[in-house]
């Protein structure tokens, strides 16, 4: 076992499920996930097990930060969407009742 504590570890080297891909992840992945930029999912996968956003406030130029954090905020939520979606389709019928 390691001499370091979990508050020294690299957060680069910690791994966490992504709902993304379904497997487990470092973190190194989610800060580039084959684009110049961190994942959108970032904060939501990350906040339990590290201070992500003190984090990334010291790594990330401050433009890529707000984009993530203004990004992170205004995404509308599961409920809400699912919501919506019932509403926008509650007045529709199937094209063929004649069945």
């Amino acid at each position: 076992m390691s001499s370091r504590s979990r508050k020294e570890e690299d957060p680069r080297d910690l791994d966490t499920r992504c709902p993304r891909l379904g497997g487990t992840v470092p973190f190194r992945y989610c800060l580039a996930p084959g684009e110049p930029k961190p994942c959108f999912k970032v904060f939501d996968c990350w906040w339990e097990i590290f201070d992500v956003s003190a984090y990334l406030r010291s790594h990330l130029p401050g433009d890529v930060v707000v984009a993530l954090l203004e990004g992170h905020h205004n995404k509308p939520d599961r409920l809400n969407t699912i919501l919506e979606l019932v509403e926008k389709f509650k007045g529709t019928k199937p094209d063929d009742e004649s069945r």
